[in-house]
Order: C-alpha cells, then sequence, then structure tokens
C-alpha cells in the first residue's frame, strides 16, 4: 500500500525590533498570547524568546500546505506589528549578539539550558522542517537510509544564514555551524530495521542520557510524535514559495524512492564520511561550487545536479500535482538563496558608501520585506 505522504511544514522565525532591526530579547507575553488565540495549536513558543515558531496542520496536499503557511507567517506578522516588531525567516540575524538572548522560562527549555551549557545560549537560529506521512516504521527507516543522499542537495537550495555577529562567515549555512555544537547532531547513521532504530534509542533513554527520541537533532528523522519522515536540515527559506519547493522536492524524493523500492531497486548507499562531504560543501557554497556525484566520482555543477533531481522525479511531481513549485527550484538557481542576496546587498550598500552598520540594517530590511512576499492579507507596515 502507498503511504499517504502527507505533508506538515515547521517554520522559525527571529523578531526584530522595526525601529533599530535589532533582535528582541523579551518580546511582550500578550504577543504570543495573541498569535496562539487566533492559531490555536499552531504557534508555539521556541528555545529562546525571541524567537517564535509556527506548525502547519497536517495537509493532503502542497497547496493545503502552503495556503496554511502563508496563513502562519501572516498572522504572525500582523500580530507583531502592534507591538512594532516584525518576524524574519532567515537562519541568523546579520548583527545580533546571541549573548543577551534568553531562554523561555518552560521545564523542557529549562533543561536543556541546563544540559546544554553555553552552546544551547548560542542558538540565536532558525530552521524548517519538514514532515511526510509515511506509516509503516521499516519503510520509514529504509526511506530514511536513502533519502539522506539528497539532504545536502536541499540544504544548498535553502540557504539563509550567511551572517553572524555582524561578519560574514563566508557560508551560506552558518546556523549549521552554530547547531553542530549540539549532541546527537547531523547525518545518522544507517539502520538495518526499525527494530534496531529503536534499540539505539533504548540505549540512550535507558542509560539516562535523553527521555526519548525527541533529543535526536539530525538532519532527518523519524518523529517521535506522528508517522512521518522529518527533514531538518534546512535553513528556513526567506520567501514563502522557496520553502514550498524545497517540501515539495523532498516529498517527491521520498515518493521516487518508495517506488524504486517497488521494483526491488534501491539508491545506492553510501558512508555519511562520503554524504557529510556534500553537506559540507553545500553549507559553504550552497548552490555555487556543485557537489560530488559519487556515481561519476566528480563533482557536477549544482544546475546539473537539480535537473537530474528533476527529470528523477517528475512522475512523482505529476501524481502529486506539483510540476510548478518542483520546476521553480530553477528560479531559486537563477537568482539565488536568501544568501545570496543578503551578501549582495551588503555589498552594494557597502560599495554605494554605507557604513557597516547601516549596509547590515539594510539586508534585515530586506528580510523583513522579502519574508512577506507571497502572503497575502498580511498586516505589516513599512519599515525606516
Amino acid at each position: 500500500m502507498e503511504p499517504s505522504f502527507t505533508l506538515g511544514l515547521e517554520e522559525e522565525y527571529l523578531l526584530v525590533d522595526r525601529r533599530t532591526g535589532d533582535i528582541v530579547p523579551t518580546p511582550p507575553e500578550e504577543m504570543l498570547e495573541a498569535c496562539q488565540e487566533q492559531a490555536p495549536g499552531r504557534i508555539q513558543p521556541e528555545f529562546l524568546r525571541c524567537q517564535i515558531e509556527v506548525g502547519t496542520p497536517v495537509c493532503a496536499t502542497l497547496a493545503e500546505a502552503r495556503a496554511e503557511l502563508a496563513a502562519l507567517r501572516g498572522t504572525v506578522a500582523g500580530v507583531a506589528d502592534r507591538y512594532g516588531l516584525a518576524p524574519i525567516a532567515a537562519s541568523t540575524h546579520p548583527f545580533a549578539a546571541w549573548e543577551p538572548q534568553k531562554h523561555t522560562n518552560r521545564d523542557r527549555y529549562n533543561m536543556l539550558a541546563r544540559d546544554l551549557g553555553a552552546p544551547a545560549r548560542r542558538l540565536m537560529i532558525c530552521g524548517m522542517h519538514v514532515h511526510v506521512g509515511i506509516e509503516d516504521d521499516d519503510l520509514r527507516i529504509d526511506l530514511m537510509n536513502q533519502v539522506r543522499y539528497f539532504l545536502p542537495h536541499l540544504l544548498a537550495l535553502s540557504t539563509s544564514s550567511p551572517f553572524w555577529r555582524g561578519r560574514d562567515m563566508e557560508r551560506r549555512s552558518y546556523r549549521l555551524s552554530v547547531w553542530h555544537e549540539l549532541p546527537r547532531t547531523g547525518m545518522p547513521a544507517g539502520f538495518q530495521s526499525y527494530g534496531e532504530y529503536q534499540s539505539h534509542v533504548a540505549a540512550l533513554v535507558d542509560a539516562g542520557v535523553i527521555e526519548d527520541a525527541t533529543k535526536l537533532w539530525w538532519d532527518i528523522r523519524p518523529s517521535f510524535r506522528f508517522p512521518t519522515l522529518e527533514m531538518r536540515i534546512t535553513d528556513i527559506c526567506t520567501r514563502l514559495d522557496d520553502a514550498v519547493t524545497v517540501a515539495a522536492l523532498y516529498r517527491c524524493l521520498l515518493r521516487m524512492l518508495w517506488r524504486l523500492k517497488l521494483r526491488n531497486v534501491t539508491w545506492r548507499p553510501y558512508k555519511n564520511m562520503l554524504i557529510e562531504e556534500n553537506r559540507w560543501r553545500a553549507q559553504r557554497y550552497g548552490l555555487d561550487s556543485g557537489l560530488v556525484d559519487f556515481g561519476q566520482g566528480r563533482i557536477v555543477p549544482y544546475p546539473d545536479l537539480l535537473e537530474e533531481i528533476i527529470e528523477l522525479t517528475r512522475e512523482d511531481a505529476e501524481h502529486f500535482g506539483c510540476t510548478a513549485e518542483v520546476l521553480r527550484a530553477r528560479d531559486i538557481l537563477a537568482r539565488g538563496t536568501s544568501a545570496h542576496r543578503q551578501v549582495a546587498i551588503h555589498r552594494a550598500a557597502l560599495e554605494a558608501g554605507a557604513g557597516e552598520g547601516e549596509a547590515l540594517r539594510k539586508v534585515v530590511d530586506w528580510l523583513v520585506e522579502e519574508t512577506m512576499v507571497g502572503v497575502e492579507g498580511a498586516g505589516q507596515s513599512t519599515t525606516g
């Protein structure tokens, strides 16, 4: 029986002061309460108080997922605007410092702050998680093993974190550098079955290291709460439609691999040593310098790899009715990801005579505006 391949998207936003462009360490409690009143169960606090998280319900179609995500972005933006704030969909802030940030006073977050120490206080980063419904436990593990190969390709399309504390870090996704300070992150190992996966989780639980599998912060994981395979490697896409495209590609890749399995064919397995080389290349260069095609044994330009993925998943995109969204990946390639555009805005401002602070502020202003592109009916005011 074919899996449901349902969709659920989670996004994390940073809250900025519209007047200064800086992060707001302690946004008003009533702001979060107002958001939750408008979208019960779909908007939550995150680890740091300067963050806010949204999550769509289970969606049968990509169009439904897009509409839900647009509504959630609009809700957060509309409520935040009443308090002179705005959300930005970026995985790092261009110039904010992490030291003043405060974590949310909840049992889970208090425990994380205690267990993780200083690295937890640096988690002023945001990501996008995509859940795809795969009800069979062993199939979920099998597809996780195979789709790992493509995760760097998806990361490269999503990068939005080139700056950290006012510096161009010369990485398209600096978020992963910060994230990697935590334990149990990165690419998961391959597992032979769901039972083997459970036994490994049990070893950590029984030793008192973790409470449950929610503390596995891998690039991809079987969700602990839902019968889904949760992709976590990507930065948050600043533009809504870019997020939808990345989600569509991930969903189509899973169905493509499922189709191969029906013919007793699997994607060639590769050790993490090789997959993580591409993970690094995507983190460092994004779309710019290609990834290694291990079948050919050479670095292949990203546009060629993207065309291969589009062809591999053509049948699946048609099945889901999302061909246009998948093909929109070519648009991302043509104009660049959020990371590319942030760096370009910063450089252009400096070349025009702006000071460093002013140039970085222009990046924030662009992020505020770009976060709302394609979000219909969102209340917002101009930045200045």
